[in-house]
């Protein structure tokens, strides 16, 4: 996947492109909340973009919890690019970033439909499914 390239970018200077994915495919296509979605978070979270092709497809933002556990969440690619590989890459970019800072593990809340994707990269549900954003999630982690 030489098209491909994944970018800690920042917040500043990249917003127009996170927002661009993340409302397409959080608003647009799951209907989430402008409000949930856009949660004051993001100034102090770690923001990757994917490029496909020299165009942002796909986003992420980890965020440390404690002095061990990182959260990564907004994982959204574009309907358009999906199916190539690109989520897991946004996913392993932020895990190998996550290790580099001395962290020990992640985690995630996962739609449940994609609890696959997360699997595959070593994740493990945690508790029962619940709801957010009317959506149902399970809580992973992985530990490094």
């Amino acid at each position: 996947m030489s098209d491909l390239e994944i970018k800690v970018v920042s917040y500043e200077t990249s917003w127009n492109e996170i927002k661009a994915i993340r409302r397409a495919v959080f608003q647009e296509e799951q209907g989430v909340d402008e409000a949930l979605e856009f949660d004051g978070l993001d100034a102090g979270a770690t923001q990757f973009l994917a490029y496909w092709q020299g165009n942002a497809v796909g986003t992420a933002r980890m965020r440390n919890l404690d002095d061990s556990t990182v959260k990564i969440e907004r994982l959204a690619v574009l309907k358009a690019a999906r199916g190539r590989g690109i989520g897991s890459q946004l996913m392993r970019k932020a895990i190998a970033l996550a290790k580099e800072g001395g962290r020990d593990r992640a985690v995630v809340n996962a739609q449940e439909y994609v609890k696959q994707l997360y699997e595959n990269l070593g994740f493990e549900a945690v508790g029962e499914l619940f709801e957010e954003a009317g959506i149902p999630h399970i809580k992973m982690v992985l530990k490094f």
